[in-house]
This record gives structure tokens, C-alpha cells and sequence, in this order.
């Protein structure tokens, strides 16, 4: 029952995509909120899939027809499926990355299934890093758009990460693909707090 329910409110965040999409609005930027998005690369290989899937649907609705319940079984599930995809897409679109002034945090997003705050004072550093591979690593979460990250954080405390079957994962490390990080990478150092490293002790003569 709550990997049911789970499996649901995650349908439930892809159709109010897809609605926000159409609409061309976007989720969860706020006031103080300023949005960098990540799913550009992404587009052209999502919608020749979902081409891919329609071909098929028209060929199975033609060739099952004399079978009603194999022919309305196949129909149901590959209309599933290019919504499926559609949605994935649209969430990757109207859930960007927001830098939030007001509460002082960065929301890292992937599609509907993850949404990770992680508070300014929280990141040591950040840099521009473009890495193609990536390794399932204690402690890190990769979340690479066409199988590529471009930004790296380092947080000088952990953050709580849940996965997408409520599994706590304590992040020290994040990857993640932003289309324009140089300019998310700049807006981060702007607002970061300032660290200093505190001046060495000085041993008093006896």
C-alpha cells in the first residue's frame, strides 16, 4: 500500500505538470525566487521517444483489433506510456532549480522525484565541473540531465535526501546539470555567506 501510494502522488505531480506546462507556468519559484532550468538538453531525445511510442500505438491498435481485450489492454498502456514520458519532460520544464533569496536555500530539482532544499550556509564551495560518468558513491547524489552534470556543490554539512522510496540518505555531495550553470555557479558565490578560516593560535612565551 505505500509503494501504491507512493506510485501515485508521484502520477499525481506529472499530471499537474504537464497542466502547468501547457499553461506556461512554472512551480514553485516564489518572490524571491530565481529559476535556472536543465531540461533543454533533454527535449529532442524525450519527444522522438514519445514518436517512437505513438508509431507504436497506431501499429498495435490496427493489428489487434480482432483481439478487443489484448487490443484495448495494449491501447490503454501505450497511451499510459507517451503520457508517461510527456510528463517527464514537462516536470524536468516547469520544476526548475530556484535560488531562493527569502529563505536563503537552493532547491535542486529532477523531474517530480526529487526536490532537495539545501540552505546557503550549508555549501562550502561550488564550481563549474563537467563530469559524463558518474559513480554510485556513499554520501553523493548525481542527477545528470543526458547522462552529464555541470555543477558540483560541497556542503560543509550534510543534507537529508530521501529517495524515491523514502530511503534517508545523508548528502555531503551534489551533481547536477543546470543549461546555464556558469551563470547559477555566479549567482551562488554572489549570495553564499562568506567563510574565513580563523587565524592561527598563537603560543604565548612562558
Amino acid at each position: 500500500m505505500r509503494i501504491a501510494g507512493i506510485l501515485l502522488r508521484h502520477e499525481g505531480r506529472l499530471l499537474v505538470s504537464l497542466v502547468l506546462w501547457l499553461t506556461r507556468r512554472r512551480h514553485g519559484i516564489g518572490d524571491g525566487g530565481q529559476a535556472f532550468g536543465y531540461a533543454r538538453g533533454q527535449g529532442s531525445t524525450m519527444f522522438a521517444f514519445a514518436f517512437v511510442c505513438l508509431v507504436e500505438t497506431v501499429a498495435m491498435f490496427v493489428l489487434l483489433r480482432s483481439w478487443p481485450i489484448a487490443h484495448w489492454t495494449v491501447l490503454v498502456l501505450d497511451v499510459y506510456t507517451i503520457e508517461f514520458v510527456i510528463g517527464l519532460h514537462a516536470a524536468s520544464v516547469v520544476r526548475p532549480h530556484v535560488l531562493d533569496l527569502n529563505s536563503r536555500s537552493l532547491r535542486v530539482r529532477h523531474a517530480a522525484h526529487v526536490d532537495l532544499r539545501i540552505p546557503l550556509e550549508k555549501i562550502s564551495t561550488v564550481r563549474r565541473e563537467l563530469r559524463l560518468t558518474h559513480q554510485r558513491t556513499e554520501g553523493e547524489l548525481n542527477l545528470p540531465i543526458g547522462s552529464q552534470t555541470t555543477i558540483t556543490l560541497e556542503l560543509a554539512q550534510p543534507v537529508a535526501h530521501f529517495t524515491f522510496f523514502g530511503r534517508r540518505q545523508d548528502i555531503r555531495l551534489v551533481r547536477f546539470h543546470a543549461d546555464e550553470a556558469t551563470e547559477l555557479v555566479r549567482a551562488l558565490r554572489a549570495v553564499m555567506p562568506e567563510r574565513t578560516v580563523p587565524p592561527p593560535s598563537r603560543v604565548l612565551p612562558s
